[in-house]
């Protein structure tokens, strides 16, 4: 018995009996019921929504970064101070620092800070995550060891430091101890200078520590083990293996020590003193924007001339290290 033919999609019947064509759906671009615009239309909108959600960051920015770097830029081509609005006078600024004693003293001290502390915190965190990076038990106790300097407050590490390297202190106590006497870690213009270099990399091992144990493990172990069957010791696989591997972290490393060195503030302060330590002789170019700039009588136009220095500086240094890196990869 044959069952009745269904009709087709073509075919069905209408309301009557009579069989006709079947409506065609709508296209997806057709207004809605109701008259309102095409579904289609709203999507036009969408592409506001990603700068909603950055609206909040990019205010921050603008406040706390783009802003004050153009009204720098600006007031250091004017007389400005702190409580009057100054006049445009040109290169007046400049061609002041380049007669002033103290500026010249800040770009001294701020480029041996450069020399004396790139290199260690190149070096010293490298071999200190070969160190950590070996599995044996308790190593996580030493990494976390390592990065306590980092997490922990710079006033905090600097009074420590103070107190270990006054004349009194406890390094002062145990020289004294053993007969060889006390030392002027805070009187003396270079050992002070030292001193606080020293405190310097010693807050900075751990950070860049990490960053190199990073670069550290995607070095293929294979590289290691073929040095070793060629008769490599490890003071030449470190060179010859480990040292290519890790040399764009190096670079890396390189250009941001350099340019946190150049700016620094917190341990010239905390051991020095506002007065840049004996006769100002240890004011770094940082230290000498915030003497002169702040204050009821501030000189904010001079201070700012001294600050794009700085950032001249900076970035100068940063583009002589990516200079080496491209010649050292040519």
């Amino acid at each position: 018995m044959k069952t009745p033919a269904t009709p087709s999609a073509a075919t069905r019947a209408t309301p009557d009996g009579v069989p006709g064509p079947r409506t065609a759906p709508k296209a997806s671009g057709a207004t809605a019921p109701d008259g309102g615009r095409p579904a289609r239309r709203i999507s036009r909108h969408l592409p506001l929504s990603p700068w909603l959600f950055a609206a909040p960051g990019l205010l921050v920015v603008g406040a706390f970064s783009l802003y004050p770097f153009f009204s720098t830029l600006v007031n250091a081509f004017t007389d400005r101070r702190t409580l009057v609005p100054g006049t445009f006078v040109g290169l007046d600024n400049f061609q002041e620092l380049l007669h002033d004693e103290m500026f010249w003293i800040g770009l001294r001290n701020s480029t041996l800070y450069v020399l004396g502390v790139v290199p260690a915190l190149v070096i010293l965190p490298l071999l200190l995550a070969m160190l950590v990076q070996r599995h044996i038990p308790g190593i996580t106790f030493f990494r976390s060891a390592f990065y306590t300097p980092v997490v922990a407050s710079i006033v905090v590490v600097g009074l420590i430091w103070v107190w270990m390297l006054d004349d009194r202190g406890l390094i002062n106590s145990l020289l004294e101890a053993v007969g060889i006497g006390k030392v002027g870690f805070l009187s003396d213009q270079w050992l002070l200078l030292l001193s606080a270099m020293t405190v310097t990399v010693w807050k900075g091992l751990g950070y860049y520590m990490i960053i190199y144990l990073a670069a550290l493990a995607n070095v293929p172990r294979e590289l290691h083990e073929a040095a070793s069957v060629d008769g490599a010791g490890a003071v030449r696989r470190f060179f010859t293996v480990t040292v290519p591997a890790v040399r764009s972290t190096m670079v890396l490393v390189a250009a941001l020590a350099s340019v946190s060195a150049f700016k620094v503030f917190s341990e010239v302060y905390l051991m020095a003193g506002p007065s840049g330590g004996p006769a100002g002789e240890d004011t770094t170019l940082v230290m000498l924007v915030q003497r002169v700039g702040t204050g009821l009588t501030g000189r904010v136009g001079y201070a700012s001339a001294i600050s794009v220095v700085i950032f001249v500086v900076t970035v100068g240094l940063m583009l002589l290290v990516l200079r080496a890196d491209r010649k050292e990869d040519a």
